[in-house]
């Protein structure tokens, strides 16, 4: 008997027996080289092959040691058992070295890779990890999910099952001094399988308490413990709107392969019917994809069947020419059986709700520094009778491109398109047929640290074959048509004060000429041209049109100037102003059907920029019109973010005779409004909230002055208690001049567990600037967090 001794212990299957591992300690150890050679790594590792885990030493440590030659070994006080991801303590600890069993009694604690089990008795066998635990507790580190059992049985390594048990993440509060507490949920089986492989938990004869209240009893329950994806039931959702009424869906998800999955998710939908919706996706080395379908066999609303499906496929096609890069192909498909299935099924299909569907199959690759395009492009329009839309054209389109910097600085820019467009003429207003489009621009920059001066030459040319209506006859039209261009610009700059900071103030004229003859274009059709938004990006552009179907007709000079305020040390921008108007010589002649032609002055365009305070912008462009001096559109933006989960956006837009609008959108808590998130005390990090028992308010409202009404709206509450999370949530949407989708959102959150409702996520991440979830896992925990 060894006593008195801090005794350790150190056996290894293959070693020699226990007597002579005694005697080696009288001897000088020798170790081959490869053995004391130590492997380096930028990190631990968080899981450890199979091949280690066996092939490994067990550890023994203890205050008073017995033990009997290749029999058993008896701890007494402080016993300790190491082997690599495993650690056992307990008050005794007896352990057989033939069967590599161990039993421990009192206090018994053991940590299996981070996952922590408490209890006072752990029967446990450390080759194939078999055993039993007596009346556990039990906590996981990837959720922070704890409960207790009657009996936990260990089936492997990393399987265990509970049996009469519970589970919550709920955690005690510290200052209750031992008084009586329970979890505001809780989680209670007749049986919970712990997979830590698939870290899923599948509970049987469940019942679930909320506030002590039950909220759910099924026989089969599965939840995650970690983010890891896993086959089974996914938690159910609930919605009412007042074109559908209410809609319960309940989805299945299927883990096909670590690249694969698939979820079934069939509805009822209280007006219509039983609607039923699949998506399948994958990821391959050269491809990725996604299916979705949805079908409602007969919709009592409308007595017909229902249907749509979604296609977005991407692949990469290895080039086996020299010079070649990958080609990328592109399959994109959007169908729906119907006009009206955009605007019935908005709340079902939300990739499928767009009036126009796009189905296109695309190409591009590059051989030889030309980059080319293939596409085949078809349009699916949702026509409603009581507002029409102009579809747009189909088209088949080849395209190539290329630039070239000679060793002059000189830049070479060269295109040409084929494209082919067919629509029904009836319905555009414009015939069907080809063109054939070049492009060639040359510029040479000169640019040096006081401005710049940048002179280009362009030449487009054009080839039409026009249908005749009705005649099976091709009219031919074509152009050529030459664009010179003169860019220049001055630098300007000064130390200056503001606000009693030092900055560097900027200022930064510009000139921009360009002339393009006249060319009449009226009898060519329009396939893609429109008129170019007028903003400080378009004002110097060499084209007043978008597209290649119309080249405007110009001499005509834009004069502005920027100035800015920088910071000196770092370079950040305190304030932006800038100003400028285009000036034409001619009459501009080239024009767009029902397109008023533009005057000789532009308007004034003004705009601001300004981050005075790191937490506050501001964005403002004012349109002046020259005559009358009157602002003809204005579009003023304001946002303030002071720190994690408050933020405030406001803007303003004005057209004249058009619209008015204003746009208000904000998520922040209603407790301590004016503190920051980092004056709390032990404050949450991102994706864990500001801390318990808080509440949020969410909102985006869309007014129109013109009108004198709520466009779009959606406002909602958020209350976190920190286990838990619920919100609830009502948005309206205006779908078209006379359709009005209001619905209210309801869900309940129990944190690392499931969501039961509605999730409006989506909705809030799609209207709110800068929405931060409260609870969203930014890091994967690591199983050294809790680490023995």
């Amino acid at each position: 008997m060894l006593s008195g001794v801090y005794y350790r212990y150190c056996y290894r299957f293959g070693w020699p027996p226990l007597l002579g591992a005694l005697g080696a300690l009288w001897a000088t150890p020798t170790f081959a080289q490869d053995e004391l050679a130590l492997q380096s790594s930028t990190q631990l590792q968080e899981k450890l092959p199979r091949s280690v885990l066996k092939d490994v030493p067990t550890f023994l440590f203890g205050d008073h040691v017995t033990s009997r030659i290749e029999e058993e070994v008896v701890v007494e006080g402080n016993a300790e058992i190491r082997k690599t991801e495993t650690v056992i303590r307990a008050k005794r600890m007896e352990y057989n070295q033939e069967t590599d069993n161990v039993k421990l009694l009192g206090d018994v604690r053991l940590n299996q890779a981070g996952n922590r089990f408490e209890g006072p008795e752990l029967e446990l066998n450390l080759t194939d990890y078999k055993g039993f635990f007596d009346q556990p507790n039990y906590q996981f580190y990837q959720t922070g999910g704890h409960g207790k059992a009657l009996r936990v049985d260990f089936v492997s390594e990393r399987n265990a099952i509970a049996n009469f048990a519970s589970y919550s993440t709920c955690k005690r509060p510290e200052n209750l001094d031992g008084k009586p507490w329970k979890p505001d949920w809780i989680l209670n089986a007749d049986s919970i399988d712990f997979n830590m492989d698939d870290d899923i938990a599948t509970a049987k004869g469940v019942h679930l308490r909320f506030q002590d209240v039950p909220i759910l009893a099924t026989p089969y329950f599965t939840f995650p413990l970690s983010g890891a994806r896993t086959s089974g039931f996914l938690s159910p959702s609930f919605t009412s709107d007042n074109q559908s009424g209410f809609i319960f869906t309940q989805p299945y998800y299927w883990n096909i392969a670590p690249n694969r999955d698939a979820t079934f998710t069939p509805s009822t939908v209280g007006k219509r019917g039983i609607n039923y919706e699949g998506e399948f996706r994958y990821l391959e080395p050269n491809s990725m994809g996604t299916m979705r379908a949805d079908y409602l066999p007969n919709d009592k609303l409308t007595g017909g069947t229902r249907w749509a499906y979604a296609l977005d496929q991407r692949n990469i096609v290895r080039m086996p020419w020299a010079g070649a890069n990958d080609a990328n192909l592109s399959l994109k498909l959007n169908r729906a059986g119907d006009n009206n299935y955009g605007r019935d099924f908005t709340n079902l299909s939300s990739s499928l709700s767009q009036r126009l569907l796009n189905n296109e199959m695309l190409a591009t690759t590059s051989l030889g520094g030309w980059s080319s395009l293939f596409r085949m492009q078809r349009w699916q329009t949702l026509q409603d009778p009581l507002s029409p839309i102009v579809p747009p054209f189909d088209r088949t389109q080849i395209n190539t491109k290329r630039g070239i910097t000679l060793p002059s600085s000189v830049a070479i820019q060269m295109e040409g398109d084929l494209t082919d467009f067919q629509s029904n003429p009836a319905l555009t207003g414009q015939p069907n047929g080809s063109r054939a489009y070049t492009a060639l621009k040359i510029a040479k920059p000169w640019t040096q640290p006081w401005g710049f001066v940048t002179p280009k030459i362009q030449w487009h040319g054009a080839l039409y074959h026009v249908e005749q209506s009705g005649q099976g006859l091709e009219q031919k039209l074509q152009r050529s048509i030459p664009t010179l261009s003169l860019d220049g610009g001055l630098f300007f700059e000064r130390s200056t004060n503001l606000f009693g900071r030092d900055y560097t103030q900027t200022l930064e004229p510009r000139a921009f000429y360009v002339r393009t003859p006249y060319f009449n274009q009226s009898a060519f059709p329009n396939y893609d041209s429109a008129v170019r938004d007028f903003n400080f990006s378009t004002i110097y552009t060499e084209n007043t049109f978008a597209g290649d179907d119309r080249i405007s007709d110009m001499s005509m000079l834009t004069l502005g100037v920027n100035s800015k305020f920088l910071n000196p040390n770092t370079g950040a921008q305190l304030l932006n102003l800038g100003a400028a108007q285009r000036f034409s010589f001619i009459d501009q002649q080239v024009a767009l059907p029902n397109t008023p032609l533009a005057g000789r002055l532009s308007d004034y365009l003004l705009g601001a920029n300004a981050q005075i305070l790191p937490s506050w912008t501001l964005d403002s462009v004012v349109q002046v019109a020259t005559k009358s001096g009157i602002a003809e559109r204005t579009t003023l933006g304001t946002r303030f973010s002071p720190s994690n989960y408050r933020t405030v956006s406001a803007a303003y837009r004005f057209q004249r005779d058009a619209s008015e609008q204003l746009d208000l959108s904000w998520q922040w808590p209603l407790g301590d409004l004016f503190s920051r998130a980092d004056e709390y005390e032990g404050a949450s990090s991102i994706g864990r909230g500001l801390g318990a028992n808080r509440w949020y308010s969410v909102a985006r409202l869309n007014y129109s002055m013109l009108d004198k009404r709520l466009v779009n709206a959606i406002a909602g509450l958020e209350y976190d208690a920190d286990c838990w999370l619920a919100r609830v949530v009502l948005e309206k949407t205006q779908i078209d001049s006379l359709t009005i989708n209001q619905r209210i959102m309801l869900q309940l959150e129990f944190s690392g567990f499931s969501r039961v409702g509605t999730n409006p996520l989506a909705a809030l991440r799609g209207n709110i600037p800068r929405y931060q979830n409260l609870r969203e896992q930014i890091s994967s925990p690591s199983r050294f967090s809790q680490y023995d």
